[in-house]
């Protein structure tokens, strides 16, 4: 039924969606949508912790190499995933992770950018040692946002994702990191 989610809500978007569309496409009753989803946000909520589970998977693949040095290394390959996200798993291109449904869909406390930037710092603190300083979640989640809107950005101007606005986002995130994570942490091993 989630594969089905996915496909219809490329097709006709999440307010085009019902669960009729989807019992229809996913070739089950009606009843049968209902035993284990109660409404259709339910459904895209369900769809959408599948494809943070999926994104997470890939992001700790992709730290495990050893061509991952640098905590920038890191963030490079967030983005990069995101953007692949975009360009090859159904739904993800007009659902992200849940925003379009809810901002809190992934965390009643937290935004679900919020619960992404909390994510890359353990990451980042646990594979790269970044020190977890105060801000750093707070510096993540404003490089998330950018990255966000950046990169949707550039799939609103061409479907396959406008290049050159990728290449623009990764650099203004890793400068602006770089600022916000680097010179702090140089301040405090000078302490």
């Amino acid at each position: 039924m989630l594969d089905a989610c996915a496909e219809l809500v490329d097709e006709v978007g999440y307010e085009g969606l019902t669960t009729t569309l989807l019992a229809e496409r996913a070739e089950v009753a009606i009843g049968s949508v209902y035993q284990f989803f109660p409404d259709k946000r339910a459904i895209v909520q369900a769809l959408t912790l599948r494809t943070m589970e999926s994104y997470l998977q890939r992001l700790d693949e992709r730290f495990a190499s050893d061509d991952l040095t640098h905590w920038w290394d890191g963030v490079d390959a967030a983005i990069d995933e995101y953007i692949t996200m975009h360009r090859t798993t159904p739904g993800f291109r007009t659902l992200h992770f849940g925003d379009v449904v809810d901002l809190h869909l992934l965390d009643e406390q937290r935004d679900n950018n919020g619960v992404i930037a909390d994510q890359l710092a353990r990451v980042l603190t646990e594979r790269f040692g970044v020190a977890d300083l105060p801000d750093l979640r707070f510096h993540l989640e404003i490089g998330v946002e950018a990255a966000d809107a950046l990169i949707k950005l550039a799939f609103r101007w061409k479907p396959e994702g406008d290049e050159r606005v990728l290449v623009e986002a990764k650099a203004l995130i890793q400068e602006y990191l770089h600022r916000q994570v680097d010179a702090p942490a140089e301040v405090a091993r000078a302490s």
